[in-house]
């Protein structure tokens, strides 16, 4: 996988992203005072911001410094133009077959990933749900059905209870 595709693929997991969001990023999208991502133009043509990890922030300089992409963060083919979303969708395919992995892997697959992570790490649904730029938390809740070891590791507020019920034998 080529340098270009690799920094936006991981952009995508590292940041939460949409694919078509981290193919519209431009260069003067990266707030690394803030440690922020400015999304332009996300689902339903809203603008939000996306955190920037330090080790995110790490690989985009180093890409940076290789590529020394103009106004666009991952550039297209045609100059002036962004990278195309199906170039990410079949680099994302080419290296899934190159892995020989055997799951489903698509480049949104990077995203739920994210999410899910994020909420098995004890992230709250609410917060998931803005870092993901969704407007109605039920959207965010499909990822809650992932994590199903979540619920069978969480103890129950019952067990926290001094009193006796029923006496043990």
């Amino acid at each position: 996988m080529g340098l270009r595709n690799r920094a936006a693929l991981t952009t995508a997991y590292a940041a939460g992203l949409r694919i078509a969001e981290v193919c519209r990023l431009k260069v003067i999208s990266i707030d690394s005072k803030r440690m922020l991502l400015h999304v332009e133009g996300g689902k339903g043509g809203k603008d939000r911001y996306a955190m920037l990890s330090p080790r995110l922030l790490d690989i985009l300089r180093a890409y940076w410094k290789r590529a020394r992409p103009g106004l666009w963060l991952f550039p297209g083919r045609e100059a002036g133009d962004h990278v195309s979303v199906a170039a990410l969708q079949d680099a994302c395919r080419v290296t899934r077959r190159t892995m020989r992995l055997s799951k489903p892997v698509t480049a949104h697959s990077l995203r739920h990933s994210f999410a899910t992570h994020l909420l098995e790490s004890g992230v709250e649904l609410r917060v998931i749900q803005v870092l993901l730029g969704h407007a109605d938390l039920s959207s965010t809740t499909r990822y809650a059905q992932v994590a199903t070891h979540l619920i069978a590791n969480t103890p129950s507020p019952f067990d926290r209870l001094s009193l006796v019920v029923v006496p043990p034998e």
